[in-house]
């Protein structure tokens, strides 16, 4: 099955062609060509310096960029011609420039390697794709805050170890979702400006002998500095592995709120009902609504986790300083993009639209002794020592649970028989809406206190959306 090929461009040491196998097991352009835009703008750059140093003639450098520019709407339109010696977005690019203008266009090369370059567009490409997961990350935290807004009143069930814990506001709940997006943010953030370094000029391990002007294409370029050990340069996948790592993360809290809205539009729970834009049917069972955009976004977080553990893989053994193993940190990196990206936008829209069945929630949240904590801190006033009001509680909840009553439902007589200092102010502690709104401290879920939550993260979306493009 052996067969021949076209001469690559760089086939000048070689008296042979590569096999054909060998040329479709390498070749990355399937892949890669998503890079175009991003080796285009580093190559332009890369030209503009190299004429600044008159390393290429002004005349070549113009008819280079222009070139450059007209493959890249040929691309954009797909009607640029990619033939089988094409291995890679890269070197299409190339061949296409030196078929177009002559072998002035072999010029675009001097100074650099596929090594720095291939790096650079990663960087290029990866520093615009945390910009837009940062807005959609906003996104959905607006969203959680205004549906937080809207169901400011709402009292659930808290849950620990899926047994309801104590009453809370729905609001508090949605808002420690806005609470995990601000760290997400945050960590993209800061993966942003080691991404936001560039490599380009490294060349091939060693750096060059030619006068490049690395500083002014970083300039031309956005990046904020440049990468200071060429051996270090090239062979960096840190900003990849970071930037996957944050991206699990991130799935991790979206798939923990799926995974609560699986349980709460279930019958047992009946707490949400999904909005059925966002669900689908049996094929088999006419009265089934399966939430099935959130399973979806919960088992995606898996397959982002195993693109993490792929780049990690793939990394931990690699002799300094480029290896071809790196070519295999591109897909896992796409893929990781594009599922984050389409998480996020369903998501916004399956919040934005979910319907909370309020009084199903009330009823639920008044149930299992979701109070007795307030009982024993009740007791804590009257100078009792919580360990010692925990017990009294417990004690007392076994007695209600044998009569099958509620503590609301004992009489001031019964309390006196677990500890004599009961009076009547016991009572005013155990209906739900007083224990939620008792829980004034600060980050708690008293109505209050939660507002001002609210208003914390609307100020800080606010100055968030002033100063987010000035930072990229």
């Amino acid at each position: 099955m052996s067969g021949k090929t076209r001469r690559k461009l760089w086939s000048g040491r070689f008296s042979g062609e590569t096999d054909r196998l060998v040329e479709l097991f390498t070749a990355s352009l399937p892949f890669d060509a998503r890079l175009f835009d991003c080796d285009i703008e580093g190559s332009i750059a890369h030209c503009r310096m190299l004429g600044r140093q008159g390393l290429v003639p002004p005349d070549d450098a113009a008819r280079i960029i222009e070139a450059l520019g007209e493959i890249r709407e040929e691309i954009r339109a797909g009607t640029f011609r990619f033939v089988p010696s094409d291995e890679d977005i890269h070197m299409a690019i190339e061949r296409g420039l030196i078929e177009r203008i002559g072998p002035a266009g072999g010029k675009i090369h001097t100074g650099r390697s596929r090594n720095d370059q291939v790096s650079t567009d990663m960087r290029l490409y990866l520093r615009e794709r945390i910009g837009d997961i940062l807005d959609l990350v906003a996104g959905l935290q607006r969203t959680f805050v205004a549906v937080a807004k809207r169901e400011i009143d709402t009292i659930l069930p808290g849950y620990t170890h899926l047994q309801k814990a104590q009453p809370v506001l729905l609001a508090h709940y949605l808002l420690a979702f806005r609470e995990m997006l601000e760290r997400d943010a945050q960590r993209l953030g800061e993966c942003l400006e080691r991404v936001n370094v560039m490599p380009l000029g490294s060349a091939a391990l060693a750096g060059t002998s030619l006068p490049l002007d690395r500083k002014y294409t970083a300039k031309l370029l956005g990046f904020r500095a440049v990468t200071a050990n060429s051996m270090d340069a090239v062979s960096d996948r840190d900003f990849v592995a970071e930037f996957v790592f944050d991206a699990s993360l991130l799935m991790m809290h979206l798939s923990r709120f799926c995974e609560d809205l699986i349980l709460w539009s279930s019958g047992e729970f009946g707490f949400v009902e999904i909005a059925d834009a966002y669900t689908t049917g049996s094929s088999i069972m006419p009265q089934k609504k399966n939430p099935d955009v959130a399973e979806l976004i919960r088992g995606k977080t898996g397959r982002v986790y195993g693109n993490l553990v792929r780049i990690l893989t793939v990394l931990k053994g690699l002799p300094m300083t480029y290896n071809r193993d790196l070519q295999e940190d591109k897909e896992p990196l796409f893929d990781t993009v594009d599922t984050v990206k389409a998480s996020l936008m369903v998501l916004i829209g399956m919040v934005g639209n979910l319907s909370f069945n309020r009084q199903r929630m009330a009823e639920e949240a008044a149930k299992g002794f979701s109070t007795a904590t307030d009982v024993a801190e009740y007791l804590v006033t009257k100078g009792v020592p919580f360990r010692e009001a925990h017990g009294i509680v417990g004690r007392l909840v076994a007695y209600c649970i044998s009569r099958k009553k509620d503590l609301a439902d004992i009489s001031l007589r019964e309390f006196r028989k677990f500890y004599t200092g009961f009076d009547d102010g016991v009572y005013a502690v155990i209906p739900v809406t007083k224990a939620v709104n008792a829980r004034g401290t600060l980050g708690g879920t008293a109505k209050k206190e939660v507002l001002r939550q609210i208003e914390r993260a609307e100020k800080s979306a606010r100055v968030a959306g002033r100063g987010e493009k000035g930072k990229r």
